[in-house]
């Protein structure tokens, strides 16, 4: 009888530390699968975060191709604004580069120029030597005065070894109608005043077979006739040398009948 009970209590202690261990075992299996559902969120979370660095490393890389392509399009774009600034600036020497008769003319009329009575430009190979009516004539006259023959004789001086130039004497006026003179309109007086010079220039020496002379009247102002330093501006004679051949004569009336 005692055997027996021994071995029921054998079996009862055995039965209790079974169910000990089992829910012991139990509690760790719950432990572990929080643990894993855990670490499944957290690595769904990283994965998460690795997509979005790699869309912002795809759009980063993007950008970068996009901006290397802009770089190589304004390198592009600055090299030919770069090109197109030297010929720019070779062209622009090239029209400023005066001519030797421009230096000549400039040392002969030295004195006229810085006094503002005359005025001397050249672009594209054309020298114009502008000179103030009142230097070469009296108001409404086309009779040359002493200081106007003066400096013509600087102007002649030059142009007697200028070649291959046409010499062309402009003459113009402001739009205030002539109170005195033989002439009917300013129009007249200018073509009048730019012969008188052309006289004056073939006397001196120069070839005649390059000369003409040109009247505009009122109609080429220079600046507005509203106010008296504009009508003087406007009233002037321009000797322009332009490139050309010497000016060729007329050609001859056919005979009648032809």
């Amino acid at each position: 009888m005692r055997t027996v009970v021994v071995v029921a209590l054998v079996g009862l202690t055995s039965a209790c530390v079974s169910a000990g261990k089992f829910r012991n075992k139990a509690a760790e299996a719950d432990e572990l699968r929080a643990h894993g559902a855990e670490l499944e969120a957290a690595l769904a979370r990283t994965n998460g975060e690795l997509e979005k660095r790699s869309e912002e490393a795809r759009a980063l890389q993007a950008q970068v191709a996009e901006l290397s392509t802009s770089r190589g399009t304004l390198e592009a774009r600055v090299n030919e604004l770069s090109t197109s600034k030297s010929k720019l600036e070779t062209v622009k020497a090239e029209l400023e580069k005066k001519s030797s008769e421009y230096e000549k003319m400039a040392n002969a009329l030295r004195g006229e120029i810085d006094a503002g009575r005359v005025e001397l430009t050249e672009l594209r190979g054309k020298m114009t030597v502008k000179m103030k009516d009142k230097i070469l004539f009296s108001s409404g006259s086309a009779t040359l005065g002493k200081p106007g023959k003066g400096a013509l004789a600087a102007v002649a001086e030059v142009l007697r070894g200028v070649d291959g130039k046409v010499i062309r004497v402009e003459g113009h006026t402001d739009n205030v109608p002539l109170g005195r003179g033989g002439f009917v309109s300013n129009w007249d007086l200018s073509v009048a005043r730019a012969l008188a010079v052309v006289r004056f220039l073939q006397e001196a020496g120069v070839e005649p077979t390059r000369l003409a002379a040109a009247g505009y009247g009122e109609y080429q102002p220079i600046a507005p006739n509203d106010t008296p330093e504009g009508r003087s501006q406007n009233r002037r004679i321009e000797i322009v040398l332009a490139p050309g051949e010497a000016l060729a004569p007329a050609p001859a009336p056919a005979p009648a009948g032809m």
